[in-house]
């Protein structure tokens, strides 16, 4: 991503809440351009750009997405369960639109691969392709909302510095 002048640092392993939420704001920014292609240059063929971009989005939720749920559902969510914080309804939840996230994105990129490929999508693809990423917007929106406001504020309640500690040391043992 771009670097921008007086743009808030990225959060560090010591602030592993605050590292899922710059995470989020990755996820919302890739899939803004999976949106905006699709709907942009659905009858044409995409530019060098939209290509690059897409390619770009779709190595993003190919890496760091996957690795954002593991962060998630292998460190904060067992911790929260084992709190009894009151959180296993919005837990269960958010396991369940992962597992929707990820079979769209495969749709979705099964899709966007064979346009780069061939340099076009049919109709009924492009409209399914719209459809997908339109859902995941949905669904992601949705998603980062509970996890915001009421999972990660639960979260920095209840858990302790060593909790926090060691769910820091996860996430950089993942990214190793």
């Amino acid at each position: 991503m771009a670097i921008q002048i007086g743009a808030k640092l990225d959060s560090g392993f010591d602030d592993p809440i605050g590292m899922l939420k710059d995470c989020h704001r990755r996820i919302e920014s890739f899939l803004g351009i999976l949106c905006v292609v699709v709907d942009r240059a659905q009858d044409r063929n995409l530019t060098d750009e939209e290509r690059d971009a897409v390619k770009a989005a779709l190595e993003y939720f190919r890496t760091g997405g996957q690795r954002h749920t593991a962060d998630e559902e292998e460190s904060l969510f067992p911790r929260l369960r084992k709190s009894n914080a009151k959180s296993f309804e919005e837990i269960d939840r958010l396991e369940d639109d992962h597992h929707e996230a990820s079979d769209l994105h495969g749709s979705a990129e099964r899709l966007y691969s064979a346009w780069i490929e061939s340099g076009g999508l049919g109709l009924e693809e492009a409209q399914q392709l719209l459809s997908q990423t339109a859902r995941l917007k949905q669904l992601y929106s949705d998603h980062i909302q509970v996890e915001e406001t009421i999972v990660f504020a639960r979260a920095i309640q209840v858990l302790d510095s060593h909790a926090i500690a060691a769910i820091g040391t996860e996430f950089r043992f993942r990214r190793k």
